[in-house]
């Protein structure tokens, strides 16, 4: 099964980090090729983005249901395919370093379902770390940049 973690040092207090991932509303958007979401409840959202397949750009539908909230230091979550067949799960975990920083890991692990299911995961281990990379830094950037006016 794919899978990528990737870890980035964040400027901010690990509450700051907290209040900024426990909204998905934040995040989602920072998701590479991000087109739209909608949020179902506290717990659930679909998402919407565009991504590299091979050579083509698809557009890709998933389902996102938050595992667990465990503040202030992670949150899981599940992943399944709506006009795809995949599924996987992920996480964003946050530990202290100091006073107002934190080391933050993004995770991400998905697998391809169905006919075209090695082909698909191929891509996916070489796409995912790229994934992975871009929206942890994503993240932590917008966290710093929204929490740096508190200060």
């Amino acid at each position: 099964m794919p899978s990528y973690h990737h870890e980035e040092k964040v400027n901010v207090t690990i509450e700051n980090l907290w209040d900024f991932v426990s909204d998905m509303n934040n995040w989602a958007p920072l998701v590479p090729g991000y087109i739209d979401h909608q949020i179902i409840n506290e717990k659930q959202s679909t998402w919407s983005f565009k991504t590299d397949v091979g050579i083509m750009k698809k557009k890709i539908e998933l389902r996102v249901e938050i595992t667990r909230w465990n503040a202030p230091s992670k949150v899981t979550f599940n992943l399944t395919g709506i006009n795809e067949k995949f599924s996987g799960q992920g996480f964003f975990s946050a530990i202290s370093k100091s006073k107002e920083s934190v080391i933050m890991t993004g995770f991400l692990e998905i697998n391809a379902e169905g006919m075209m299911a090695k082909m698909a995961n191929n891509i996916l281990n070489t796409s995912l770390p790229e994934i992975t990379t871009e929206l942890t830094t994503a993240v932590a950037r917008k966290a710093e940049e929204i929490y740096a006016v508190h200060r």
